[in-house]
């Protein structure tokens, strides 16, 4: 078969996606994925076929980050992203359909994906790394973290999916209008929907449609991989690393943040990755390694610990590890992710760039290195070593697409 994938976001919205296509391609598909064009390095690496779409997620992470967990500011700053960005990706993505058996489509284009699905009457089917299908369990994990009845949990995602949409809905029908299309007054019903989500990080929700499956993480099999040569001489120093690193996050206070964690976590050993923030403007300690971008996969199980900002990839990756996390989320579903770590018992609960004062970090810490932290930690990781995500996800792609010729 011959399909197209399409996302738009972070590197932790698009690397997935890479190891989902990669997948597809070993079963013996065409694949052609349509990301942000700054996410696309893993594609490249792993001869994954592939295209840049418009727009600069940079950009669109810093006006998101400065204004904090802020539903307002973010519903804006979606309808503006959408506004500029929505006619050329429908243009390129209508172009890449032509002669596709099928439209896999996630993130920030998802509505874009079934536009076009829709316009060459394709099979579209939902990827995601974020829970967004309703359910009693929990509320959306777009809002603040509440405690709900059932069915006021449910009632949460209609509430979080339909002002998405109202956001979109405009461009889109712009775009749609473009194609010859009649516009389109609500959300698509009834697909199929994917999540590279571990079922042992979040269990499937029992009220959950048949068509809507948690797969596991989608990541490629464990493969050798050699450090280069100064993180090498660096893990064999000493004692396994702390790991500190929040990715894609910026638009903080840097020169406040990091050097406050550093001076908690001394005189551990730490592996800093700068990420968007980059490096404080302060000397760092001796004792601190700044790391360029690595492959959590494999850096990950040499560390002790992973402070991160609670993205579902590098949650996912530091459970794998088997290792406890120290999680400090800025926006939208990193809190659910914090959460979900609080609850299991392998992280502490949630820090806050705007309280790093010395004893609540040293309370987490503390936390974070007790010994059953740690063993809930490791049997985690276990658990989730006996996934295979791609392979289940694959298997599920060619059973529905099979049912539709």
């Amino acid at each position: 078969m011959r399909l197209l994938a399409i996302t738009y976001g972070t590197e932790g919205d698009t690397r997935p996606l890479v190891m989902l296509c990669h997948g597809l391609m070993a079963a013996g598909h065409e694949v052609m994925l349509l990301a942000e064009g700054g996410t696309l390095g893993s594609a490249s690496a792993l001869g994954v076929p592939h295209a840049a779409l418009e727009g600069d997620i940079h950009d669109e992470v810093v006006a998101l980050v400065s204004r904090g967990n802020n539903t307002l500011a973010a519903s804006r700053g979606l309808a503006r992203m959408a506004r500029r960005h929505v006619p050329a990706w429908t243009r390129q993505a209508d172009a890449a359909a032509a002669g596709c058996d099928a439209v896999l489509t996630g993130g920030l284009a998802a509505f874009v994906g079934m536009t076009v699905a829709e316009h060459h009457g394709l099979p579209a089917i939902g990827l995601g790394m974020i829970p967004l299908t309703p359910t009693a369990d929990f509320p959306s994990p777009f809002l603040p973290r509440l405690r709900l009845p059932g069915a006021l949990n449910r009632l949460s995602y209609g509430l979080v999916n339909q002002a998405v949409w109202r956001t979109f809905r405009e461009p889109i029908n712009q775009a749609r209008h473009a194609l010859g299309m009649p516009p389109r007054r609500s959300l698509w019903r009834d697909l199929p929907m994917l999540y590279g989500i571990s079922p042992s990080l979040l269990p499937q929700p029992a009220d959950w449609p048949a068509n809507h499956r948690i797969c596991g993480q989608w990541r490629l099999p464990d493969s050798p991989w050699q450090a280069p040569s100064d993180l090498q001489a660096f893990l064999e120093a000493g004692p396994a690393p702390v790991y500190l690193g929040f990715g894609s996050m910026t638009g903080f206070d840097r020169d406040r943040v990091l050097p406050a964690l550093l001076d908690a976590l001394a005189p551990r050993r730490v592996l800093l990755f700068p990420g968007w923030a980059g490096v404080p403007s302060t000397p760092l300690p001796a004792d601190v390694f700044v790391v360029g971008p690595t492959p959590h996969e494999a850096l990950f199980p040499r560390c002790a610990l992973v402070i991160h900002h609670g993205g579902s990839g590098t949650t996912h990756s530091a459970c794998r590890a088997g290792v406890p996390s120290l999680v400090m989320p800025f926006a939208a579903d990193q809190f659910f992710w914090a959460a979900r770590l609080q609850a299991l018992g392998v992280a502490p609960a949630a820090l806050s760039p705007k309280r790093l004062d010395a004893n609540t970090l040293a309370r987490a810490i503390g936390f974070a290195e007790h010994a059953g932290t740690r063993e809930r930690a490791a049997a985690l990781g276990r658990a989730m070593g006996m996934e295979t995500g791609v392979a289940k996800a694959t298997d599920l792609i060619q059973q529905w697409l099979a049912g539709n010729r």
